[in-house]
C-alpha cells in the first residue's frame, strides 16, 4: 500500500488502526518496565533478579512513554485539522479525564481503604481533588499515580499546538512550528531552567515532532523538507533517550536496569522506522477490528495498571510463583481496563459523538427557507412585513 492508500484510508475512516496497535504496545511496554524493573518495593525483592530472562527488554519498556508522544504527535495533529480551538478542546477532555478521573479515585480509595503500602504518595485529601485537575504539577502536589507526570507533558504539547489551532493549521505554517520547536529544544538541551522545562520541553519536543512529521507524510506524501525534520527529531530523540535512561541507572544501578546504551538508540530509531512505515501505509494490511479495542484499552491500562499491581502482587507473591503472578496482575489489569473504558470512556465519548452528529445534521438559520415562502395549512403563504 502506498503513501496514497494511507492518505484514503486516513480520510474514509479517520483512524488508523496501526496506530491503535502501536499504542497498546507502547502501553504494554511501560507495564513490563514497571512490572519487571521499577516495582522493588510491590514486589519485595528486586525485579530484575526475579526476571533475568527478560530485564534487559523490560527495562527499555522505559521508551514506551516516547512512542506514546510520538504517536500523539501524528494523532493530535491529525485531530486538530479543519476544527476550531472549542472542538480540540472538549474532544481532549473526553478523551483523557474521564478515566483519569476513575483512576485518581481508585488510587485514592486503595491507600485509603486497603492496607497496601507500596508506592503510597501519602497524600491528604484535598492533594488528591488538586490531582483531579491534572495540573498537580503546577501547583507543587505530588502525583498520586507515578504515571501520572507522562499526562503533564501532553497538556504542554496541548497547549503549544493550540497555537496552530488559532492561527490555522497549514502545511507552511506546521513547518515552521515544527522548525521552530526543535530549533528551540536543540538550543536548550541540557539546560536546567524551569521555564525552559515547561515551554520548550527539550526532553520530549523531538518526539512530538517526530510524530507530527509523519502524519504531514501521511497527508500529503513524504517530502524532502518532512525527511530532515523526521531526521532531525530523531537525531535529538536517540540523545534525549540515553540522558534519560543513564539517569535511571545512575540512581538505581546497572544490576537493576541492565540497559546497554546501544539498546537504547536501536529502540528509539525502531521507534522512527515504524512511524515510517506507518506514514508511507506499509501497515496498512494491519485492519483487524479488534485493533481498535486495544487501542481503546491502552489509556486505560496505563493509568491502572500501578494499582492492580500494588493489590494484587502483595497478596499473591508469597503463593505463586513471580512469572504466574505477574501474569495473574497483567490479565485482571487488562479486564479492569476494559470495565472502565465501557462504563467510563465509551458512553461518554458516544454521548459527545451523538450530539455533534445532530448538530452538524440542523440546518443552520441561513439555509432555512424563508418564512414567506413557508406554506400555511390553508395552502397560503405567511405574510411578513
Amino acid at each position: 500500500m502506498n503513501g496514497t492508500g494511507s492518505r484514503e484510508a486516513l480520510r474514509g475512516s479517520g483512524r488508523l488502526a496501526e496506530l491503535d496497535l502501536l499504542r497498546f504496545l507502547a502501553a504494554i511496554a511501560v507495564l513490563a518496565f514497571h512490572y519487571f524493573i521499577a516495582f522493588a518495593s510491590v514486589w519485595g525483592d528486586r525485579p530484575a533478579e526475579l526476571f533475568p530472562a527478560i530485564s534487559t527488554v523490560s527495562g527499555l519498556g522505559i521508551l514506551g512513554v516516547e512512542l506514546f508522544f510520538m504517536i500523539s504527535g501524528f494523532v493530535i495533529l491529525m485531530s486538530i485539522w479543519g476544527r476550531g480551538l472549542g472542538a480540540f478542546a472538549l474532544s481532549r477532555l473526553v478523551r483523557l479525564f474521564p478515566a483519569y478521573w476513575v483512576s485518581v479515585a481508585v488510587t485514592a480509595a486503595v491507600y485509603g481503604l486497603t492496607a497496601a503500602t507500596a508506592l503510597d504518595p501519602k497524600l491528604s485529601l484535598g492533594e488528591y481533588g488538586v490531582n483531579l485537575t491534572m495540573l498537580q504539577r503546577a501547583f507543587g502536589v505530588y502525583d498520586a499515580n507515578g504515571v501520572y507526570w507522562s499526562l503533564w507533558v501532553e497538556l504542554r504539547f496541548y497547549v503549544l499546538i493550540s497555537i496552530l489551532v488559532i492561527v490555522g493549521v497549514t502545511l507552511n505554517r506546521c513547518l515552521a512550528f515544527m522548525g521552530v520547536w526543535l530549533l528551540a529544544a536543540g538550543f536548550f538541551a541540557g539546560s536546567e531552567e524551569a521555564w525552559v522545562d515547561l515551554v520548550v520541553m527539550p526532553k520530549y519536543a523531538a518526539y512530538f515532532v517526530g510524530g507530527m512529521a509523519f502524519f504531514l507524510m501521511t497527508r500529503f506524501g513524504p517530502r524532502l523538507v518532512l525527511w530532515c525534520l523526521a531526521g532531525i527529531s530523531g537525531g535529538l530523540a536517540v540523545n534525549a533517550a540515553m540522558d534519560r535512561v543513564a539517569g535511571r541507572i545512575e540512581n538505581v544501578g546497572y544490576a537493576a536496569m541492565p540497559v546497554p546504551p546501544w539498546a537504547v538508540a536501536a529502540t528509539v530509531i525502531g521507534f522512527y522506522v515504524l512511524m515510517a512505515m506507518v506514514a508511507l501505509g506499509w501497515l496498512g494490511w494491519l485492519r483487524w477490528r479488534g485493533l481498535v479495542v486495544l487501542g481503546a484499552l491502552t489509556y486505560p491500562l496505563y493509568l491502572f495498571h500501578t494499582p492492580a499491581a500494588v493489590l494484587i502482587v502483595p497478596a499473591l507473591r508469597d503463593t505463586l510463583p513471580p512469572p504466574l503472578t505477574a501474569l495473574v496482575t497483567v490479565l485482571a489489569a487488562m479486564a479492569f481496563s476494559y470495565v472502565v473504558y465501557r462504563v467510563a470512556e465509551r458512553p461518554l465519548q458516544e454521548f459527545v459523538k451523538s450530539r455533534r452528529r445532530r448538530r452538524a445534521a440542523s440546518p443552520s438559520p441561513s439555509h432555512l427557507p424563508a418564512l414567506s415562502s413557508i406554506p400555511l395549512a390553508t395552502g397560503e403563504k405567511a405574510s411578513v412585513p
